[in-house]
């Protein structure tokens, strides 16, 4: 058995030590990727040298990262593509809340802050409220 030789005069202090050495060791670890970053990191710097557009020019919700797992939707580098070119043929027509169809996938993309709102897996009847247009491609 081993013995605890320490100078710790109560539990508190002892609280406060365990507290200060976690900290640092938290600075001294490089900072964790969001969900989003994970997830949709690589299509998006890939995306964004193909087109030369850059990677968070569309970024998804926490609302839509939800969905998409909810729903199984995985999409391929070729659909994130198409949904960044239905985003921008939406916003150069001057369409602020734009539904976006991507084979059987529709998404609701507000142009002005280049997110993607919801994304819906097709098959069932859906009604979409409050859009401004639609791009279907």
């Amino acid at each position: 058995m081993n013995q605890i030789k320490n100078s710790f005069s109560s539990i508190e202090q002892m609280a406060s030590k365990l507290r200060q050495t976690e900290r640092k060791s938290a600075q001294n670890q490089p900072a964790k990727n969001s969900f989003e970053s994970i997830l949709f990191g690589r299509e998006q710097k890939e995306l964004a040298k193909e087109t030369g557009a850059q990677a968070s020019s569309l970024r998804f919700s926490k609302h839509a990262n939800e969905r998409l797992v909810n729903r199984s939707i995985d999409l391929s580098e070729e659909q994130i593509r198409r949904l960044h070119a239905g985003a921008e043929k939406a916003q150069q027509k001057g369409i602020v809340e734009s539904l976006v169809m991507v084979d059987n996938y529709a998404f609701i993309v507000n142009t002005r802050s280049q997110i993607v709102v919801t994304a819906v897996a097709g098959g069932d009847e859906h009604v979409f409220t409050n859009i401004d247009g639609a791009v279907i491609g």
